[in-house]
C-alpha cells in the first residue's frame, strides 16, 4: 500500500524527535518523508518531497507556522494542514481555521490524540483517492452520457460554435469517425395539418427521425440525424461531390413516402455542399433559408438553396472563427494540423467552382491574415513573402489550387519557424534579464518573485515555469546562490562583521544568515572566513 508523506516542523529537535519515536507511521498508513527546524527550511523541503500531510509548530524562526501554512495553502492546496503550539491562545486558532488548517493541536502534543488526528486525515486523504481512482465508474456514466453528448456535439457544429481546430479532438473524445468527404446538412419539417395540437410535436419530431433513419437509403453516404430546432436535421457526409444529386434524389423519395408512413407531410430545406464537417453550419445556414421558401413553392418536396438563390455559393469570406484557427494553427499546431487547417480553407474555394479571379479577395484574406500574425509577432513580413512581396498574390499563382495551397502552406511553415524562433529568443533574454535583476537587487531582503514579475511584466505562475525550465533551478535556489556568492566573496576579501555582511546580502536576520550559510556551505560564516586565512 502507497504510505501518505509527512512532512513536520518543528523548531524543538526533541519535540521532533518525539513525535518520530511515538507514532507508528506505517501503522497509520504514513511514512515521515522529512522533518524541518523552521519554517522557511520547510517551505523549501516541501517544494521537494509534495507532502499529503504538513504538521507544524506554530512558533518558529524564520518563518512561523502560520505564515507557512497560508503559502502551502497556495503551492500545495490538496495537503492536510495541522498546526500545534503551547498557547492556548484563541487567535491563533482563528487564523489557522481562516487558512484551511485541517486541526489545532495544544502541546504537549498527545500521541494518542495525534494517531487519531492522522486517522481522521488518512480517511479524507483515501476518499480523496478512491475517487481519484474510481475511474472505471466515471468512464461508464460518461459511456451512459455519450449518445447525449454526441447530440449536443452535433448541434454545437450546426450552429457554429465547434471551434475547426477543436473538431477532431471532440469528435475522438465522443468516438465518432467523420468522413473527411463534402458535407450537407438538411432540415426536415413537418407539414402539420390543421389544429394538430401543440403538445404533439415532440412526439412527431421522434416520429419523423425514426422514419428517415429506416428508409433513408444512399450507397455511401454517412448519416447521423437529431433533433434541431424544432425540426429534424439530417448531416450528409457524401464521398464527393457528384453524390449531392443522388441525395436530393432520395430525400424527395422519402418526402412522397411520408404521407403514407407518418399520415403527414415533410419538407426539407437542402444546403450548400460544404468541404468539411466543421463547415456544416454554413450548410444549415443554405437548408434554413431554403424552407423560407415553402411558402412560395409549396411543401410536400425538397427545396434546394442552390435552385434558389444560385449566388449562394459566391458567398466566399475569411471570418473571424477562421482566422482564430488560422492563427492557432500556425502559432501552435503542428505540421499535420496545419496542413489540415489550410486544405479546409481552400477546400471553399474548390467547392464554390468560382473563376481563379473572384476566388483572390478569399486567399488575400488569407494572406492578409499572415501579415497580421507575422507583425503582431515581431517578424517581418519580407522574411515570410520574400523581398518583393507587395501586399498581393500574382492572379497567375491561381490557375491551380494545388499550386495556391503549396505557396501558401510553405509560407506558413517559414512564419511558424520564425515565430517560435523569436518566442525562444524571447525566453531566453526574459530569463537574463530576471537574473541581471536578482543580481542588482538580491540584497534587498524584500527580493521575491513578484517584484521580478512586477519589472518583466509578467504572471508569477508563467514566470516561475519558465525560469525553472531555462535554467533547471527554482528562482529562490537562484537568489540563494548569487547571496551565498556574495557573502563568501565577503568572508573572503573583507574584515567587515558578519551581521553587516547579512545585510548586504538581503538577510534581515543574521541568524538566519548564518544558518542559510552552513547549510550551503557546510560550515559556519566564522569557521569559512578562518579557512580562508
Amino acid at each position: 500500500m502507497e504510505l501518505y508523506r509527512v512532512l513536520l516542523a518543528d523548531d524543538e529537535a526533541e519535540i521532533r524527535q518525539g513525535i518520530s519515536r511515538k507514532i507508528d507511521w506505517a501503522a497509520q498508513g504514513f511514512e515521515l518523508a522529512g522533518e524541518a527546524e523552521n519554517g522557511a527550511e520547510a517551505l523549501e523541503l516541501a517544494e521537494q518531497i509534495r507532502p499529503d500531510v504538513v504538521l507544524t509548530d506554530i512558533k518558529m524562526p524564520f518563518m512561523d507556522g502560520l505564515e507557512l501554512c497560508r503559502r502551502l495553502r497556495r503551492q500545495l492546496p490538496a495537503a492536510k494542514l495541522v498546526v500545534f503550539s503551547g498557547f492556548d491562545d484563541f487567535e491563533y486558532a482563528r487564523q489557522a481555521v481562516s487558512m484551511g488548517v485541517s486541526e489545532y493541536i495544544m502541546k504537549p502534543v498527545n500521541a494518542r490524540e495525534l494517531e487519531g488526528v492522522l486517522a481522521s486525515l488518512r480517511s479524507q486523504l483515501e476518499a480523496q483517492r478512491q475517487q481519484r481512482r474510481d475511474m472505471e465508474a466515471l468512464r461508464r456514466r460518461y459511456e451512459e452520457s455519450l449518445p447525449v453528448l454526441r447530440e449536443l456535439f452535433f448541434a454545437r457544429l450546426l450552429d457554429g460554435r465547434v471551434p475547426p481546430d477543436q473538431l477532431a479532438e471532440r469528435a475522438a473524445r465522443f468516438e465518432l469517425e467523420l468522413p473527411g468527404g463534402p458535407w450537407a446538412a438538411a432540415l426536415v419539417q413537418m407539414d402539420l395539418p390543421a389544429g394538430q395540437p401543440a403538445e404533439r410535436d415532440e412526439l412527431l419530431l421522434l416520429s419523423v427521425r425514426s422514419f428517415l433513419e429506416e428508409h433513408f437509403e444512399l450507397e455511401g453516404c454517412w448519416l447521423r440525424t437529431l433533433l434541431y430546432n424544432d425540426a429534424v436535421a439530417l448531416l450528409a457526409g457524401l464521398q464527393n461531390p457528384e453524390q449531392l444529386y443522388p441525395l436530393m434524389s432520395e430525400l424527395e423519395r422519402l418526402c412522397a413516402l411520408a404521407p403514407s408512413c407518418l399520415g403527414l407531410g415533410l419538407t426539407v430545406g437542402l444546403g450548400q455542399l460544404c468541404g468539411a464537417a466543421g463547415q456544416l453550419h454554413q450548410s444549415m445556414e443554405g437548408a434554413i433559408a431554403a424552407l423560407d421558401y415553402r411558402l412560395l413553392m409549396g411543401g410536400g418536396r425538397v427545396l434546394y438553396i442552390g435552385d434558389l438563390e444560385p449566388d449562394a455559393s459566391l458567398r466566399l469570406s475569411l471570418d473571424d472563427e477562421d482566422q482564430r484557427a488560422l492563427a492557432t494553427a500556425v502559432k501552435l499546431g503542428s505540421e499535420e494540423q496545419l496542413d489540415a487547417t489550410l486544405h479546409e480553407l481552400l477546400d471553399r474555394v474548390r467547392a464554390s467552382r468560382l473563376p481563379p479571379a473572384q476566388c483572390q479577395l478569399y486567399v488575400l484574406e488569407i494572406v492578409t491574415c499572415l501579415v497580421r500574425l507575422a507583425r503582431s509577432g515581431g517578424v517581418e513580413v519580407e522574411d515570410v513573402f520574400g523581398p518583393d512581396f507587395a501586399g498581393a498574390v500574382p492572379a497567375a499563382q491561381f490557375a491551380s489550387l494545388e499550386r495556391l495551397g503549396e505557396w501558401l502552406g510553405e509560407r506558413c511553415r517559414r512564419l511558424r519557424e520564425l515565430l517560435g524562433r523569436r518566442r525562444t529568443d524571447s525566453a531566453g533574454r526574459t530569463v537574463e534579464e530576471a537574473k541581471s535583476y536578482i543580481a542588482a537587487h538580491f540584497a534587498d531582503s524584500d527580493l521575491g518573485v513578484e517584484a521580478v514579475c512586477e519589472h518583466l511584466h509578467l504572471s508569477p505562475t508563467y514566470f516561475s515555469t519558465l525560469f525553472k525550465r531555462e535554467t533547471g533551478q527554482s528562482f529562490t535556489a537562484c537568489v540563494t546562490e548569487q547571496r551565498m556568492a556574495e557573502a563568501a566573496r565577503l568572508l573572503r576579501e573583507t574584515e567587515e562583521k558578519t551581521y553587516l555582511i547579512a545585510q548586504r546580502t538581503g538577510y534581515a536576520d543574521p541568524n538566519y544568515f548564518s544558518y542559510v550559510f552552513k547549510r550551503h556551505f557546510g560550515m559556519t560564516p566564522s569557521k569559512y572566513r578562518a579557512g580562508q586565512a
